[in-house]
């Protein structure tokens, strides 16, 4: 990583409140180049609070853009840090309608920075998941002035672009767990250094008003109206804005990339698929290669914002990383392969090849363990994030392999589906599959995988049980892959029963189902000889501006491990604990004190659907010495489920001081009508 301090532009910031039509205050952060021109504005628009949780992060790029004539803002929407009011629902982008407070207030926003004296009048948009995901949803309510938008690791669809819910099926893995953490972000205390004296009488107005994330989603178990009015999939044609699209191989996010490079006039949006995590590809997080991602936005704003001449809409409509072959691993420096480049979506010269499964009717059952080894849902960058060796896994599995012949590797860029024949005995199941890369040694490395629930097979937006004895066919698509197979390798498709913790089993789902392959096959898109806009497809180092400037205290706490998988063999049971990574514990220069703590607990009981269980606890602290601040959140969340119904634990508790000043336990069964 390259830091950078020498700028066309010298810097000034400012905090400001945006007023909202309805009253309530935005807290802003305005870096802004010293000149008396106007410029375009750059707006982050975030629930992660600008003035701790994302401050290490804003402080790299804010000021970066503000040096080469942005002014480049950061602003926390309703209910959130410094901001007034109180939140709005866990997942704002994908409301109904798309139009409640928070999108509204985004798009006011928008206005009120094209209005400033020191703004052209022209605004741009970016930000990285939640933040990517609601650029977007004010991109397709069109705000005049709104020119541009790039969207990181963002889901375009609440429902099927990923958690909570996956193929129709409901998420453990980031679901019930990651509302426990949204509950515990969105209770922490505005802070008083900005905020002002009326900080507590603001926290515990938030505090009375929040609701479980949980709640909300186990109340749509299909795509109703809830998750089809919201997001941007169901009109993409109202965007007016030129879009980049950002997306990481390893994200679950990344086929929003793919959806709108075939979905967008190809005159307005640009797609980037590259080697990461879910983070911005200049972080340098494992697996890379980073790329100077500032840089090439800054292409992006000049020429939506300043209509430059610069050939940014002559690049490729997607530049992607195709993955050479690795042997399997839970985290990777970086990834051997090559950047590519395709001018149009579906490519011509991406052909779809199907590979026929043979043999006779096969009956799976898989353990109901079968999945601890998926890595992380939402990888972000630690040790233990990716898949391992997938061997244990397929071996709970049904597979069939393809050869790779001699000659040329078999390169795929896209989206693989998969076309099955069941039969199945009871009205509930699900189906996994894998796509591996399987090595002379044996080594089985997970490529990409896909899932359905089969009461969704008619689409996600019913559930339909299984006619009992029946066999029908099944088909869906895997999530997108570049991969180049070599010759010498197996190209296997792994096909399970149970996928947990990722996916939430269902009653009789034990007995599993029965696959005829005579019936079934596998479609992947395969790649031709390298097109030319191959060629010169790069991107120049990363560099940022300097670093805030946080410390890391040191800890005599042994670190625990990131993934750790238990097992009773006489119980027959098995836990999967998860902990976050150890840089949340961090002291800022203004002196704030900012801690997070969390555990992850995922139980399951082979031969017994019913046993799942997830726990979640997530701990904030917030300390100020200087003022006497110190304020502690503690959110914890519980599910299980029975035949009929999940049920919910969800408690809270604040402190200040270490005196308990809220204190809320919600539970609730919610009936299993789909997922």
């Amino acid at each position: 990583m390259s830091v950078r301090t020498d700028f066309p532009y010298g810097t000034a910031r400012e905090d400001v409140r945006i007023p909202m039509p309805d009253g309530i205050p935005l807290y802003a952060r305005i870096w802004r180049p010293v000149t008396p021109e106007p410029v375009p504005a750059l707006l982050e628009y975030a629930p992660h609070r600008l003035t701790d949780r994302t401050a290490p992060r804003d402080a790299r790029r804010h000021p970066w853009y503000a040096g080469h004539g942005y002014a480049s803002v950061r602003v926390d929407v309703r209910g959130h840090g410094c901001s007034g009011g109180v939140p709005g629902g866990p997942y704002a982008p994908y409301a109904r309608g798309g139009d409640g407070p928070v999108a509204a207030d985004g798009v006011a926003v928008v206005r009120w920075l094209a209005a400033q004296p020191w703004c052209t009048g022209a605004v741009g948009m970016f930000g990285m998941s939640w933040a990517g995901a609601l650029a977007l949803r004010i991109a397709s309510l069109a705000p005049d002035a709104l020119r541009a938008v790039v969207a990181v690791c963002a889901a375009d669809d609440g429902f099927g672009g990923a958690a909570p819910y996956l193929g129709g099926s409901v998420v453990a893995a980031d679901g019930h767990a990651g509302s426990a953490a949204l509950l515990a972000l969105a209770a922490r205390p505005p802070d008083p250094r900005y905020a002002g004296g009326d900080w507590r009488e603001q926290w515990l107005t938030r505090l009375d008003a929040l609701e479980p994330p949980s709640r909300t989603w186990l109340a749509h178990q299909t795509r109703d109206a809830h998750w089809a009015h919201g997001g941007l999939c169901e009109d993409p044609a109202a965007v007016r804005a030129g879009v980049l699209a950002v997306g990481g191989l390893h994200d679950p996010y990344r086929d929003t990339v793919l959806r709108l490079v075939s979905r967008l006039p190809a005159g307005r949006v640009r797609g980037l698929l590259g080697p990461w995590p879910h983070a911005y590809p200049d972080r340098g997080l494992p697996p890379g290669p980073a790329i100077g991602f500032l840089q090439e936005t800054l292409r992006w704003w000049d020429h939506w914002l300043r209509g430059a001449a610069n050939g940014v809409m002559d690049e490729p409509l997607l530049r992607a990383w195709i993955c050479a072959a690795r042997p399997p691993a839970t985290a990777y420096g970086e990834l051997p392969g090559r950047w590519a480049g395709e001018s149009a979506w579906p490519p011509p010269g991406v052909a779809p090849v199907t590979y026929a499964l043979r043999g006779e009717p096969v009956e799976v059952a898989s353990p109901q363990h079968t999945g601890l080894d998926a890595g992380r849902f939402v990888p972000r960058g630690d040790d233990a994030d990716l898949p391992p060796d997938q061997r244990e896994e397929d071996a709970k599995s049904a597979c069939f392999e393809f050869p790779v012949a001699a000659g040329e590797p078999v390169e795929v860029l896209g989206r693989p589906r998969v076309t099955l024949r069941l039969r199945m005995d009871v009205p509930h199941g699900q189906v996994a599959a894998r796509l591996c890369d399987v090595a002379p040694d044996g080594s089985s490395t997970l490529v990409t995988r896909g899932a359905l629930n089969l009461s969704a097979r008619l689409g996600p937006e019913k559930a339909v049980p299984w006619p009992a004895g029946a066999y029908e066919d099944v088909v869906f698509d895997l999530g997108a892959a570049a991969y180049a197979f070599p010759p010498g390798h197996r190209i296997r498709l792994a096909l399970s029963s149970a996928y947990w913790p990722w996916l939430w089993p269902r009653a009789g789902s034990e007995a599993g189902w029965t696959l005829d392959p005579a019936g079934s096959a596998l479609v992947l898109p395969v790649r031709g000889p390298a097109p030319p806009a191959d060629a010169g497809v790069g991107f120049a180092p990363p560099e940022q501006a300097p670093p805030l400037g946080a410390v890391v205290p040191e800890t005599l706490d042994p670190p625990r491990p990131p993934r750790r998988v238990v097992r009773d063999v006489a119980a027959g049971t098995w836990r999967l604990q998860a902990a976050p990574r150890p840089e949340w514990r961090r002291i800022h220069p203004d002196g704030l004190e900012y801690a997070e703590d969390a555990d992850e607990e995922y139980g399951i009981r082979d031969g017994d659907a019913l046993s799942a269980r997830v726990r979640c606890t997530w701990r904030i602290r917030l300390h100020r010495p200087d003022l006497g601040w110190d304020t502690v959140v503690e959110a914890r969340s519980e599910t299980s489920c029975d035949a009929e119904d999940f049920h919910t634990e969800d408690e809270l508790l604040c402190r200040e001081g270490g005196e308990a000043v809220f204190h809320r336990t919600w539970r609730r069964s919610h009936p299993r009508t789909a997922g």
